[in-house]
């Protein structure tokens, strides 16, 4: 690990620094531009070019689109263990979203108008499932699962093949599950680009959703605009911050969890008050690492992680604040919880206490997985029901009640020079 001390000279700058650099996506830009042009070019050929480029998958037109048999068969393939892990975390991610439904409503404003909002599921909505390393299938359930709530009509997902051309069963008896209503066989910026134009055998969708890698959520980026995004969710985070009172092995486990995904480019922080746990935990790593299949992986991100020793809690805190990563863990005293709860305002999800590893989060807890990183929880939050909503205002004037805006609403055309404005309720008023 990296390691930084606060308070020291030029700690702040360097800090940013190492969040900058962990962020950054060096020479996506312009390759990604690239693919996204040829596919509003070309269509189907460029995703399925680019299909057997990126992905190994030499397919037909007509093999874009999974079949229903194909994803049925996929349904009754799992075993009992798989089927009820399934349900189980489905029902946890479907009560916990449940209680986050905004209702419609009326009210009646100062003048007597009615006014209100009014909640509609968005159409069409696209979502992108990563393929490469893992098969995601607990991304299926933290993002189909919110969009069939909302009520959208038609949930496309898109999903990249294997070199054979075959989609991940697990993934596919999710879809199926979660109430998914298309599949298909397409990854990476060529995925999320035929969602957002629309291609002869991909139709183009309203928002597209959806973790990935760097090339994926610059894609996302870039066609903002031409279709809705979400979060612009990237590779994993995490952030452990503990005292004295942490457990070092603990502690690791969780660090080698986040950083076995497998893309090389997750981002894993460790914030103490106590530095004699830095080498503890880099100990323990060292040691469970021996055991796990993806150590290579994992320990390949943890070389470029950073350890913070700050001298304070509320230097971890600002330090932590700072970087507002994707989970945050809570390895502290009973008594800090609750108030660090209330100090920490950045992070994608915070998981509290020991018994608390951020995999929990990840399959079964019941908040999204899908979470601001790259320190855009900054200003994003986590994926939401209402996310794949969208909502009107709502306002109804009658005789009395405009009467009563009239003053106001002539004022306002006078200071903005708009005079028509105030004619089109002046006339009313007088008639």
């Amino acid at each position: 690990m990296k390691l930084l001390r606060t308070p020291s000279t030029g700690f702040a700058s360097r800090l940013s620094r190492y969040c900058r650099d962990a962020a950054s996506g060096k020479n996506t830009a312009g390759a990604v531009a690239a693919v996204i042009a040829a596919v509003q070019k070309e269509g189907d050929a460029a995703v399925l070019r680019f299909t057997e480029q990126f992905d190994k998958a030499k397919l037909k037109p007509a093999q874009l689109k999974v079949s229903p048999e194909e994803i049925q068969r996929a349904s009754k393939s799992l075993s009992a263990a798989q089927r009820k892990a399934l349900n189980a975390s489905l029902s946890c991610v479907r009560d916990f979203h449940k209680k986050t439904l905004p209702k419609s409503w009326r009210a009646k404003n100062p003048h007597g108008a009615t006014v209100g909002e009014e909640f509609y599921p968005i159409q069409r909505v696209g979502l992108y499932v990563p393929g490469g390393q893992v098969p995601l299938v607990s991304t299926v359930i933290m993002s189909v699962a919110l969009a069939k709530l909302a009520g959208c009509p038609e949930i496309c997902v898109c999903t990249p093949p294997q070199a054979d051309g075959s989609i991940d069963p697990g993934l596919l008896a999710a879809l199926h599950k979660c109430g998914a209503t298309e599949v298909y066989r397409a990854g990476g910026i060529q995925a999320v680009a035929a969602m957002a134009f629309g291609t002869k055998n991909i139709p183009a969708v309203d928002k597209v959703f959806g973790p990935g890698n760097a090339y994926v959520t610059e894609a996302k980026r870039q066609l903002f605009g031409v279709v809705g995004v979400d979060l612009l969710p990237g590779p994993s985070e995490v952030l452990v911050l503990a005292d004295k009172t942490a457990r070092a092995d603990y502690i690791a486990a969780d660090l080698l969890a986040q950083a076995e995904h497998g893309s090389g480019k997750e981002k894993v922080y460790f914030v103490t008050t106590h530095e004699p746990l830095v080498e503890a935990v880099e100990a323990e790593i060292k040691a469970q690492a021996e055991t796990l299949s993806h150590a290579k992986a994992a320990l390949a991100v943890l070389k470029k992680s950073l350890a913070v020793v700050a001298k304070t809690m509320d230097d971890a805190v600002a330090a932590a604040n700072y970087i507002a990563p994707e989970h945050l863990e809570l390895h502290v005293a009973p008594a800090l919880r609750k108030p660090l709860v209330k100090q920490l305002t950045t992070a994608g999800a915070i998981l509290i206490g020991p018994e608390t590893p951020t995999v929990l989060g990840d399959f079964t807890a019941g908040p999204s997985h899908t979470l601001p990183t790259d320190r855009t929880g900054r200003f994003f939050s986590g994926l939401q029901v209402i996310d794949f909503m969208r909502r009107s205002s709502v306002v109804q004037y009658d005789k009395r009640s405009a009467a009563k805006a009239w003053p106001t609403v002539r004022a306002f055309s006078e200071m903005e020079q708009l005079d028509a404005h105030g004619r089109s309720l002046q006339m009313r008023v007088e008639d």
